[in-house]
């Protein structure tokens, strides 16, 4: 299984979703001329994009620093035990650093 193809494709995504949620982030202007309820809503929902965003960053860390082990010739081994992570584990999460066993 080409690993890097997988970094690299979840790399673009995140790229792709954190450009998409740029606009929808920006501040609620407090001086719109809309409903103190409607208002609310949009402060409500700019901090759930804003929450989002901060959770595609760390993914998009987490993708950064796979690649980086991948470079060095250490992806695929766990950064605690040093044993190889499982190919189940890592097709369904290319970036993980760690196996099931040191993730719990």
């Amino acid at each position: 299984m080409d690993y890097k193809k997988l970094l690299l494709a979840r790399l673009d995504d995140l790229k792709e979703s954190l450009s998409s949620m740029k606009e929808s982030s920006k501040p609620v202007d407090l001086n719109d001329p809309i409903g103190r309820l409607s208002r609310m809503d949009a402060i409500q929902q700019q901090q759930m994009i804003l929450n989002a965003r901060k959770q595609l960053e760390v993914n998009l860390q987490l993708v950064d620093a796979a690649l980086e082990r991948f470079e060095k010739g250490t992806y695929g081994y766990c950064l605690q035990c040093d044993e190889e992570i499982d190919q189940k584990r890592l097709l369904a999460k290319p970036e993980a650093a760690f196996c099931t066993k040191c993730q719990r």
